[in-house]
């Protein structure tokens, strides 16, 4: 193991986020500063930090797998631990296992929050809450590899370890290239719904937070009934269709600047995706018409915002769906399950391992009927391997296990079952809102410090695909064989 190279990762990622962390202190400084002394403080001891460990000079500028996907783990957790001290210096958030959590809600873009109101918190902190969602969208290696010299070897490994979906690679041939053009469709993509936004009646700062949640697909808002508070149909509509985007590959987006309109149109993964939306938007639709006067439109609108939202991982609310039917709640919590595009900014299990386990079962079937046949899994016209059809099976029992495991400590709490099962599913796929306790009104705050430790690992597990967190807690994988 390379440990100088990871230390450098590290303090290079480190760096960067204290220079992100201007932003929020320009938005202190703006609207009173009552805050800007805790962005100050943690700036300071993380330029230090960052600073001393990126001069390191490892004697090998080899990057293997490994250290690729150790430093992705070690610098998630790092980061948060950094980011939640502007939180604690403020006194915003008194407990600092809270802190954390919240942190960690945001650069995982998940959006669960232990905050019972928001709209008193300083500009500041609630500006750095919204903007950990846009940082953590695209990935903080990822915008470190943009960014940074090149640290030699195989940086596809970092790439890799971060990149959620079973087969991330390089859109062009090197690697920083790769990075700044996903940031760029990124950047643009973002600054688009901010423009969207204040043509629909939204001030500069509300513009910048919801679109820093909906780029991020994370819910972080600065108000305390989301984004129901503005009651304003085109704003809904707005974050409704970037919610849907920003969780496609962006790998498509890429096809289609380029011209390879037919490449990006074939793509199966993205056609079941918005399948699958569009289906649970109607059924939805019709199920809530009881809730609401009959009125098809409106529970259309309703459901066609919080299937988005939940699909994407996003988190957003403007409705109370714990007061759904039980058929729609039962929807919701499978779309928690499967979760948006590879590649994308969203989180759960991803729609492309949930149609090739499907395709794979299928062609177990016809195997049985017809032990002679030669029938090969396809995915946009290409065979795909058994190698590939297993990782995707272990990935997801693995998903599963690890729900299964935390439940099981969360339980301990003594909380329903409604609320147990779904807070761990909405922390494992980085959704944020579950049902009941933890539903669109609640919050994460009357759970223990031990849960909100398990929140917080399935939180880091489900964004970085759980493998590199895994890795992390097996020291003695980390030495050469």
């Amino acid at each position: 193991m390379n440990y100088l190279i990871v230390f450098k990762v590290l303090g290079n990622v480190i760096k960067y986020e204290a220079l992100v962390m201007i932003l929020p202190l320009i938005a202190s400084l703006f609207y009173g500063g009552e805050d800007a002394y805790s962005f100050i403080i943690t700036i300071i001891i993380m330029l230090i930090v960052g600073i001393s460990m990126s001069l390191i000079k490892p004697k090998k500028n080899t990057f293997y797998a490994k250290e690729g996907f150790l430093s992705v783990a070690i610098c998630w957790v790092v980061i948060s631990l950094f980011g939640a001290l502007p939180f604690y210096i403020s006194g915003a958030i008194p407990s600092f296992v809270d802190c954390i959590f919240e942190t960690v809600s945001g650069f995982t873009t998940t959006g669960a929050t232990i905050l019972q109101e928001v709209q008193s918190l300083p500009k500041g902190i609630l500006f750095w809450r919204s903007f950990t969602h846009w940082i953590g969208g695209m990935g903080v290696l990822i915008f470190t590899l943009a960014l940074m010299p090149s640290v030699g070897g195989h940086t596809i490994h970092l790439l890799k370890a971060e990149s959620p979906g079973p087969t991330p690679g390089k859109v062009v041939p090197r690697i920083k290239q790769t990075a700044k053009i996903m940031y760029l469709i990124y950047f643009v993509m973002t600054i688009i719904q901010i423009v969207l936004l204040l043509f629909a009646g939204m001030n500069l700062y509300d513009a910048l937070v919801h679109a820093f949640g909906t780029a991020g697909t994370g819910g972080f808002s600065n108000m305390n009934s989301s984004v129901g508070a503005y009651n304003n149909v085109y704003v809904e509509v707005i974050i409704t269709v970037f919610m849907l985007l920003f969780g496609v590959n962006f790998t498509v987006y890429f096809q289609l600047i380029t011209g390879n309109v037919k490449q990006a149109f074939k793509n199966e993964e993205v056609r079941y995706y918005f399948l699958m939306v569009l289906l649970a938007m109607v059924i939805i639709a019709f199920n809530i018409r009881g809730l609401n006067g009959n009125s098809l439109g409106e529970s259309f609108r309703q459901s066609s915002f919080q299937v988005a939202s939940i699909v994407t991982t996003t988190g957003y609310a403007t409705t109370n769906f714990d007061l759904w039917p039980t058929l729609s709640k039962s929807i919701l919590a499978l779309l928690m399950l499967t979760g948006c595009c590879a590649g994308s900014t969203g989180g759960g299990i991803k729609t492309v391992r949930i149609v090739l386990l499907f395709k794979a079962i299928k062609r177990e079937i016809t195997k049985i009927i017809h032990p002679r046949m030669v029938n090969s899994v396809k995915l946009d016209g290409k065979v795909v391997d058994d190698e590939t059809i297993s990782q995707v099976g272990l990935f997801i029992f693995a998903y599963v296990a690890l729900i299964v495991i935390a439940v099981i400590i969360v339980s301990i709490d003594g909380m329903d079952l409604e609320t147990t099962i779904t807070s761990v599913f909405a922390t494992m796929g980085n959704i944020g809102p579950g049902f009941r306790v933890v539903g669109p009104m609640g919050n994460f705050s009357s759970f223990s410090p031990l849960s909100k430790i398990v929140f917080s690992f399935c939180m880091l597990a489900g964004r970085l695909e759980i493998y590199p967190m895994l890795i992390m807690l097996r020291p003695s994988r980390w030495k050469n064989s």
